[in-house]
């Protein structure tokens, strides 16, 4: 008899040769040691002692030298060099793994919203033809439908007033500010928060010149000041010994949104702190003790101006005291805006959930 023999399928184990093993580990540890190649090679010589990571025929040694010839390194002979382009970008994608799971690439990468319009996905929704409608979106199967019922198949003829559009999503382009917060307090009390908050922001860089290249991201870091860092520069970030400005991040991201033409702006500020610092003129003042009203007010008053210009700030606290989230509970008041106590595993789904959610509603 004729017939298929299925059997179970059973996975075959993927070949890797020493440099892709080694290759793993290598970029991970660039970015604890924000890019530091010197670092990462003595780690990996201390793991290599103490775990065996390689052996006679294929030495540390072996593979830095296989990471300039593949250019991975570039530098002097002799010492470590720095990091490629080449490898900032696969940084960048392994973070988009990691976080963001396996996502294809899209060619137009655009935002759905609840509005109808010139879009190019047709929507489950339908309406009569109006005059200007487009004959491509016109929907034939129910337009003859409607002829046959309005006026019989023996007299069948297709008029105006059976002609049914298909209605197209409207696609809305978004301007995206993410805020990472710098303050000394992202790595105290024995907790790398500052490593998961470069992860999160290299995934979402990646995402959104992939899958959404219409869309814009600019990042801005925040301590005592605030200045904007491109997406190269995320996996060097180091924390500083700085305060907490807030002001200064949300006045500079005010700044970039204001440069940007779309409807759809927001801002994203990972933090884990209060704020603790402003300037006033030319001058810092600080109190890192409590949560001093002159800062608060200030910061708060800049969520009310973020509302007012409707842009919403979505807050990921990555902190449990409750005095601080009574903080952030009046600052997501003031702004309108959504916040998120979450812990440093699940910071990149929430961000990548609220990205691509896209809850704006002020579409032109």
């Amino acid at each position: 008899m004729i017939g298929f023999r299925f059997s179970e399928f059973v996975p075959t184990p993927t070949f890797q040769s020493p440099f892709e093993r080694l290759l793993e580990l290598f970029l991970e540890l660039l970015v604890y040691t924000s890019g530091e190649v010197d670092e990462a090679l003595n780690w990996m010589r201390e793991l290599d002692k103490e775990h065996g990571l390689t052996d006679d025929n294929y030495t540390i040694d072996d593979f830095e030298e296989d990471l300039k010839k593949k250019g991975y390194l570039e530098g002097l002979p002799g010492s470590g060099g720095r990091m490629t382009g080449k490898t900032e970008r696969i940084i960048r994608q392994r973070s988009l793994e990691q976080i963001f799971g396996k996502l294809k690439k899209a060619g137009k990468g655009d935002h759905k919203t609840p509005y109808s319009g010139l879009g190019d996905e047709p929507s489950a929704d339908r309406r009569k033809f109006q005059f200007g409608d487009r004959a491509d979106r016109i929907d034939l199967t129910e337009s003859l439908r409607n002829a046959q019922v309005n006026h019989g198949i023996n007299n069948f003829s297709l008029t105006e007033d059976d002609l049914e559009i298909v209605e197209q999503e409207y696609k809305a382009l978004t301007s995206t500010v993410l805020m990472i917060d710098i303050s000394h307090s992202m790595i105290l009390y024995g907790e790398d928060r500052i490593t998961p908050a470069k992860k999160v922001a290299m995934a979402l860089a990646e995402l959104i010149t992939t899958r959404y290249p219409k869309d814009t991201l600019d990042i801005v870091v925040f301590g005592d000041d605030a200045w904007q860092v491109s997406i190269k520069d995320l996996p060097y970030l180091r924390v500083g010994p700085f305060h907490t400005n807030t002001v200064a991040g949300l006045e500079l991201s005010l700044d970039l949104l204001r440069r940007r033409k779309n409807a759809n702006k927001q801002i994203f500020m990972i933090t884990d702190g209060k704020p603790s610092c402003i300037k006033e003129n030319g001058e810092y003042y600080m109190n890192s003790f409590g949560l001093d009203p002159k800062i608060v007010n200030r910061t708060l008053n800049l969520a009310s101006r973020c509302r007012k210009l409707r842009i919403p700030v979505t807050t990921f606290m990555i902190a449990r005291d409750p005095y601080l989230q009574k903080f952030v509970e009046d600052f997501t008041e003031a702004n309108h805006g959504r916040a998120f106590y979450t812990s440093l595993k699940g910071l990149g789904n929430y961000i990548f959930e609220d990205y691509e959610s896209n809850r704006r509603r002020n579409v032109n």
